[in-house]
């Protein structure tokens, strides 16, 4: 990884093995972040900010990132703690109990109460595309909404109790992201949804520029 300012928080991505993690690393730096990987639990546990990003199936993201002795753990603690971190795609979903796209039952994190479901027939599936985000006054990292990229097949369709969200529409409202203090998930990719996606990561960023310890 090339050299950058050292001006910005750390950004740590967990590498699942499941996710494009140069685009999502050169979204961070765009928004100012110094940008690394770990498979460290510790450095996990009280980074500046953490990114859990990922693409496919319930199942591949869970066995990926269990695969990582103490990550799963680490990012419970992490949260519980309200340190930032962001969850990108099928991140959000591997925070949930489970989804019904799992073969196997298997659990999700259970961070956020819900259940992925998947997207009714009367629409395209997967979603692949531009979508309008509209999102809860609530919403500090999200923003105001705007149109993000989505690629899903499977989505959270009831808001989880305690969070703020944002909502989109394909074949019925869903979340398209939830925050809740410094832990921001979005089914979308923010480091493919142009400027909104831009200044999302930026509010990120800053946020944890804001609450890292001196």
């Amino acid at each position: 990884m090339s050299d950058v300012s050292d001006a910005g928080p750390e950004v740590l991505i967990i590498p699942t093995g499941i996710a494009n993690l140069a685009s999502v690393e050169a979204g961070l730096r765009r928004a100012g972040a110094q940008v690394r990987t770990s498979r460290d639990p510790a450095e996990l546990v009280d980074a500046a900010a953490v990114v859990l990003p990922g693409v496919g199936a319930f199942d591949a993201g869970l066995e990926g990132l269990r695969g990582l002795r103490g990550i799963a753990e680490a990012l419970v603690e992490r949260i519980a703690a309200d340190r930032p971190t962001l969850a990108v795609c099928l991140g959000l979903q591997l925070l949930l109990h489970a989804s019904e796209e799992s073969a196997s039952g298997a659990a999700g994190l259970g961070i956020v109460p819900g259940r992925a479901t998947r997207f009714p027939d009367s629409v395209r599936v997967p979603q692949l595309g531009w979508n309008l985000v509209e999102s809860d006054p609530a919403c500090r990292l999200l923003g105001s909404g705007g149109y993000a990229y989505f690629a899903n097949s499977y989505r959270l369709a009831e808001i989880p109790a305690g969070f703020a969200c944002g909502l989109a529409d394909h074949g019925g409202r869903f979340v398209a992201a939830l925050e809740r203090g410094n832990l921001l998930a979005c089914q979308f990719h923010p480091e493919l949804s142009g400027r909104y996606g831009a200044a999302l990561l930026r509010r990120f960023v800053e946020r944890a520029q804001e609450v890292q310890p001196c």
